[in-house]
Protein backbone atom coordinates (compact mmCIF):
# COMPACT_ATOMS: atom_id res chain seq x y z
CA UNK A 1 0.00 0.00 0.00
CA UNK A 2 1.17 3.18 -1.05
CA UNK A 3 1.14 6.05 1.27
CA UNK A 4 0.20 9.64 -0.38
CA UNK A 5 1.12 13.12 1.27
CA UNK A 6 -0.34 16.35 0.64
CA UNK A 7 1.04 19.11 2.12
CA UNK A 8 -1.75 21.46 2.77
CA UNK A 9 -3.01 18.92 5.40
CA UNK A 10 0.10 19.54 7.54
CA UNK A 11 -1.06 23.38 7.60
CA UNK A 12 -4.46 23.24 7.93
CA UNK A 13 -5.34 19.97 10.51
CA UNK A 14 -5.13 22.49 13.70
CA UNK A 15 -7.38 25.09 12.81
CA UNK A 16 -10.18 22.35 11.79
CA UNK A 17 -9.15 20.33 14.64
CA UNK A 18 -10.76 23.38 16.44
CA UNK A 19 -13.79 23.50 14.51
CA UNK A 20 -14.46 19.86 15.42
CA UNK A 21 -13.70 19.98 18.30
CA UNK A 22 -16.39 23.01 19.33
CA UNK A 23 -18.59 21.70 16.29
CA UNK A 24 -19.35 17.53 17.10
CA UNK A 25 -20.96 15.47 19.58
CA UNK A 26 -18.80 13.52 21.55
CA UNK A 27 -19.48 10.30 20.57
CA UNK A 28 -20.52 8.29 17.01
CA UNK A 29 -19.41 7.81 14.26
CA UNK A 30 -17.89 10.61 12.09
CA UNK A 31 -18.03 9.90 8.33
CA UNK A 32 -15.64 11.86 6.43
CA UNK A 33 -16.11 11.76 2.74
CA UNK A 34 -13.24 12.47 0.12
CA UNK A 35 -10.75 11.85 2.87
CA UNK A 36 -8.28 12.26 -0.34
CA UNK A 37 -4.66 10.55 1.27
CA UNK A 38 -5.81 9.72 4.33
CA UNK A 39 -3.32 11.90 6.64
CA UNK A 40 -6.35 14.51 8.19
CA UNK A 41 -8.46 10.94 9.33
CA UNK A 42 -5.27 9.96 11.33
CA UNK A 43 -4.78 13.07 12.75
CA UNK A 44 -8.41 13.87 13.56
CA UNK A 45 -9.11 10.45 14.91
CA UNK A 46 -5.99 10.79 17.24
CA UNK A 47 -7.31 14.09 18.93
CA UNK A 48 -11.34 12.35 19.04
CA UNK A 49 -10.69 9.92 20.64
CA UNK A 50 -14.63 9.53 22.31
CA UNK A 51 -15.60 9.11 18.43
CA UNK A 52 -14.89 6.46 16.10
CA UNK A 53 -13.81 7.72 12.69
CA UNK A 54 -15.08 6.75 9.08
CA UNK A 55 -13.38 7.81 6.22
CA UNK A 56 -13.98 7.19 3.00
CA UNK A 57 -13.53 8.07 -0.84
CA UNK A 58 -14.48 7.31 -4.40
CA UNK A 59 -10.75 7.11 -5.72
CA UNK A 60 -8.84 3.45 -5.58
CA UNK A 61 -5.64 4.80 -4.92
CA UNK A 62 -6.96 7.42 -2.14
CA UNK A 63 -8.27 4.31 -0.08
CA UNK A 64 -5.36 2.89 -0.27
CA UNK A 65 -3.29 5.58 1.01
CA UNK A 66 -6.27 5.85 3.75
CA UNK A 67 -5.70 1.90 4.45
CA UNK A 68 -1.40 2.81 4.60
CA UNK A 69 -1.91 5.92 7.12
CA UNK A 70 -4.50 4.05 8.87
CA UNK A 71 -2.52 1.02 9.52
CA UNK A 72 1.14 2.97 10.59
CA UNK A 73 -1.38 4.84 13.09
CA UNK A 74 -2.63 2.13 14.71
CA UNK A 75 -5.57 4.43 15.97
CA UNK A 76 -8.18 2.06 17.70
CA UNK A 77 -10.99 4.48 16.68
CA UNK A 78 -9.80 4.91 13.20
CA UNK A 79 -12.32 2.41 10.92
CA UNK A 80 -10.95 1.20 7.79
CA UNK A 81 -11.94 3.60 4.61
CA UNK A 82 -14.65 2.65 2.51
CA UNK A 83 -15.36 3.35 -1.04
CA UNK A 84 -17.90 6.46 -1.73
CA UNK A 85 -19.15 8.79 -4.21
CA UNK A 86 -21.75 10.86 -2.96
CA UNK A 87 -23.88 10.43 -5.86
CA UNK A 88 -24.98 7.15 -5.22
CA UNK A 89 -27.99 6.58 -4.54
CA UNK A 90 -27.54 4.85 -1.01
CA UNK A 91 -24.52 5.59 0.48
CA UNK A 92 -22.88 2.10 1.74
CA UNK A 93 -21.29 3.35 5.28
CA UNK A 94 -24.19 2.64 8.10
CA UNK A 95 -23.61 -1.15 7.52
CA UNK A 96 -21.78 -2.38 10.97
CA UNK A 97 -20.81 0.62 12.30
CA UNK A 98 -19.43 0.41 16.29
CA UNK A 99 -21.79 3.48 16.40
CA UNK A 100 -24.23 5.44 14.27
CA UNK A 101 -22.89 8.48 12.08
CA UNK A 102 -23.11 11.86 14.51
CA UNK A 103 -21.47 14.11 11.82
CA UNK A 104 -20.40 14.16 8.28
CA UNK A 105 -17.39 16.38 7.63
CA UNK A 106 -15.94 17.38 3.88
CA UNK A 107 -12.62 18.85 3.34
CA UNK A 108 -11.75 20.57 0.22
CA UNK A 109 -13.95 18.31 -2.00
CA UNK A 110 -16.58 20.96 -3.46
CA UNK A 111 -14.15 22.88 -5.49
CA UNK A 112 -13.22 20.20 -7.24
CA UNK A 113 -16.28 18.32 -8.33
CA UNK A 114 -19.44 18.84 -9.99
CA UNK A 115 -21.87 20.87 -8.55
CA UNK A 116 -24.19 17.69 -8.42
CA UNK A 117 -21.90 16.30 -6.01
CA UNK A 118 -22.59 19.27 -3.50
CA UNK A 119 -26.55 18.49 -4.02
CA UNK A 120 -25.70 14.66 -3.14
CA UNK A 121 -23.58 15.30 -0.17
CA UNK A 122 -26.80 17.50 1.32
CA UNK A 123 -29.22 14.77 -0.07
CA UNK A 124 -27.18 11.79 1.82
CA UNK A 125 -26.17 13.67 4.97
CA UNK A 126 -30.18 14.39 5.70
CA UNK A 127 -31.37 10.87 4.83
CA UNK A 128 -28.41 9.92 7.78
CA UNK A 129 -27.85 12.43 10.49
CA UNK A 130 -30.55 12.52 12.89
CA UNK A 131 -31.98 16.39 14.29
CA UNK A 132 -28.75 17.58 15.84
CA UNK A 133 -26.03 16.44 14.36
CA UNK A 134 -24.02 18.67 11.82
CA UNK A 135 -22.30 18.43 8.70
CA UNK A 136 -18.53 20.58 8.65
CA UNK A 137 -17.70 21.85 5.46
CA UNK A 138 -14.09 23.84 4.72
CA UNK A 139 -12.67 25.12 1.80
CA UNK A 140 -12.33 28.16 -0.20
CA UNK A 141 -16.12 29.90 -1.05
CA UNK A 142 -17.08 32.75 -2.62
CA UNK A 143 -19.97 35.03 -0.62
CA UNK A 144 -22.66 37.00 -1.82
CA UNK A 145 -20.80 35.89 -5.50
CA UNK A 146 -17.54 37.69 -5.10
CA UNK A 147 -14.28 36.09 -4.02
CA UNK A 148 -12.67 36.62 -0.64
CA UNK A 149 -9.16 37.16 -1.75
CA UNK A 150 -7.12 37.36 -5.01
CA UNK A 151 -5.63 34.44 -4.67
CA UNK A 152 -8.81 32.85 -4.69
CA UNK A 153 -9.68 34.69 -7.54
CA UNK A 154 -6.96 33.35 -9.61
CA UNK A 155 -6.78 29.98 -7.89
CA UNK A 156 -10.81 29.42 -9.25
CA UNK A 157 -9.49 30.09 -12.95
CA UNK A 158 -6.98 27.80 -12.89
CA UNK A 159 -9.29 24.65 -11.74
CA UNK A 160 -12.27 26.07 -14.46
CA UNK A 161 -9.34 25.57 -16.58
CA UNK A 162 -8.63 22.36 -15.84
CA UNK A 163 -12.39 21.54 -15.57
CA UNK A 164 -15.39 23.76 -16.71
CA UNK A 165 -17.86 21.77 -14.03
CA UNK A 166 -15.42 22.71 -10.92
CA UNK A 167 -14.40 26.00 -9.54
CA UNK A 168 -14.48 28.08 -6.16
CA UNK A 169 -18.21 27.59 -5.05
CA UNK A 170 -20.94 30.62 -3.44
CA UNK A 171 -21.10 30.06 -0.12
CA UNK A 172 -24.92 31.17 -0.30
CA UNK A 173 -25.50 28.86 -3.01
CA UNK A 174 -24.69 25.55 -1.08
CA UNK A 175 -26.46 27.15 2.15
CA UNK A 176 -29.32 27.22 -0.41
CA UNK A 177 -28.69 23.64 -1.21
CA UNK A 178 -28.45 22.73 2.45
CA UNK A 179 -31.92 24.71 3.82
CA UNK A 180 -33.64 22.59 1.30
CA UNK A 181 -32.38 19.46 2.66
CA UNK A 182 -33.61 20.24 5.96
CA UNK A 183 -30.59 21.77 7.94
CA UNK A 184 -30.40 25.37 9.65
CA UNK A 185 -28.49 28.41 8.32
CA UNK A 186 -24.94 27.68 8.99
CA UNK A 187 -22.15 28.82 11.59
CA UNK A 188 -19.35 30.48 9.40
CA UNK A 189 -15.86 30.55 10.89
CA UNK A 190 -12.73 32.46 9.17
CA UNK A 191 -10.16 29.93 8.65
CA UNK A 192 -6.21 30.57 7.61
CA UNK A 193 -5.51 30.75 3.42
CA UNK A 194 -9.08 32.97 2.79
CA UNK A 195 -10.49 29.49 3.35
CA UNK A 196 -13.99 28.95 5.90
CA UNK A 197 -14.99 26.28 7.68
CA UNK A 198 -19.26 26.25 7.36
CA UNK A 199 -20.97 24.29 10.37
CA UNK A 200 -24.86 22.98 8.82
CA UNK A 201 -27.00 21.49 11.95
CA UNK A 202 -29.80 19.15 11.26
CA UNK A 203 -32.96 20.71 12.03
Amino acid sequence: MTKRCAPATERNREAILAVLQDSLRDQGTVLEIASGTGQHAVFFAQHLTTRYWLPTDSDVANLASIAAWREESGAANLLPPRQLDVRDAVWPVEANLPAPVSAIININMLHISPWPCCEALFAGAAEILTQGAVVVLYGPFKRDGLHTASSNATFDEQLRSQDPEWGVRDLEAVVDVAVEQGFAYPRVIEMPANNLSAVFERA
